[in-house]
């Protein structure tokens, strides 16, 4: 059994571990607001964009409209833009969005390339020897559209150049505070849903009427790239705001286990200074008893 010394230590060391979690819990949840309300502020321009995509992908012909809404006849190579985190101490929320994207295209029967947005995919992947041919790492908290351009400017070039015969995202869709999944979702050549559902958008079922200027062509090579990239966008905030809210959780569920582990550690403590006492006052009385026998 420890000595009394090295309980105390013991208890000192997992109250301080358990400040370290509470801080980084308090942190977590103020990222994951700020995340939160980034992805809500950036709906409306989603949403009025996915009106004016799907207004003119219904028109006749809608293969011939842009490159980027052509379906290829034969897929020889497919691009994974995959979205984890930066740092750890999230739970399962890398690991399983690795596990989703690995078991999703392992058997896909096509080579894969991934572009990773976070350190702890792209180190993932890399131990598993994939092919990654970009990293992304180190994004502010919530990320900026600008710092998310380059990374769909990338992916609608390769596509273009028929480097990639489609673009997939990996990511964690989130829900609530509590419920975060991974998802994947195919953003090139874009799907269109003709029933009016978009990404990530929530529609009326009012029909708009749109005029255009100059005409229906420029305004695609204007809109599906900006829309790819808000795609691309929408799917990096969705996923900062599930990793903080998986490490807030993490993070409160080891404070917990650390105050639980305090309690129980403080009760045998005490138990073994109570026994450490009372061997103290029975060796007392024994002495003192030995001595009045002698006199």
């Amino acid at each position: 059994m420890a000595s009394i010394r090295e309980m105390r230590l013991r208890i000192k060391s997992v109250k301080s571990l358990s400040q370290v979690t509470k801080a980084l819990e308090t942190v977590s949840a103020s990222k994951v607001r700020k995340a939160v309300q980034a992805n809500s502020a950036s709906k409306p321009y989603a949403e009025k964009s996915w009106k004016v995509l799907l207004h003119l992908a219904r028109q006749p012909g809608r293969n011939s409209l842009h490159p980027l809404l052509t379906e290829r006849q034969e897929i020889k190579k497919v691009l994974v833009i995959m979205v984890t985190g930066d740092r750890g101490l999230a739970g399962s929320y890398n690991v399983n969005i690795l596990r989703n994207t690995l078991i999703h295209f392992d058997n896909l029967g096509y080579p894969v390339s991934y572009i990773c947005i976070g350190r702890k995919g792209r180190d993932l992947l890399l131990r598993r020897k994939e092919k990654v041919i970009a990293d992304f790492s180190d994004l502010t908290n919530p990320a900026t559209f600008i710092e998310i351009s380059p990374i769909s400017r990338m992916a609608v070039t390769k596509f273009l150049n028929h480097e990639f015969d489609k673009v997939f995202i990996s990511y964690t869709q989130f829900y609530s505070m509590t419920n975060q999944q991974p998802i994947i979702r195919q953003i090139l050549p874009l799907e269109i849903d003709l029933g009016g559902k978009g990404f990530n958008v929530v529609h009326s079922t009012q029909k708009a009427v749109f005029s255009y200027e100059p005409d229906a062509h420029v305004i695609l090579d204007e809109v599906i790239p900006r829309f790819t990239a808000m795609q691309v966008f929408q799917a990096v905030l969705s996923a900062q705001a599930s990793e903080h809210a998986a490490r807030m959780m993490a993070m409160s569920n080891a404070t917990s286990n650390a105050n639980e582990l305090v309690g129980l550690l403080t009760l045998q403590y005490n138990k073994a200074r109570q026994q450490a006492i009372t061997s103290d006052m029975l060796d007392i009385v024994g002495g003192a008893a030995a001595q009045m026998n002698n006199e």
